[in-house]
């Protein structure tokens, strides 16, 4: 490297947010599943839909023919998609 290159990390053009680094699940995920249970999140939830219409898809095992991958997560989410929208 040169006397005048800079290093990488000065050459990014990264966003300056207040987020930390690391998501420290560990920690942040039971306060977050206890602040759901004090709202009562999935009570709102099964209220707020159980006036609308059943929705039903029959849908196989995930890996019938083979080694469960990406396509298969790609998959399960469109047909999710298609029946709640």
């Amino acid at each position: 490297m040169s006397k005048n290159a800079k290093p990488y990390k000065e050459t990014l053009n990264l966003p300056v947010t207040r987020f930390e680094m690391k998501a420290n699940l560990k920690v942040r995920e039971p306060q977050i599943q206890a602040r759901w249970r004090e709202q009562d999140l999935y009570g709102q939830v099964r209220q707020a839909r159980s006036r609308g219409a059943r929705k039903v898809l029959h849908d196989g095992p995930p890996y019938a023919n083979g080694e469960i991958h990406m396509g298969t997560a790609l998959n399960k989410m469109l047909k999710d998609f298609v029946v709640r929208s």
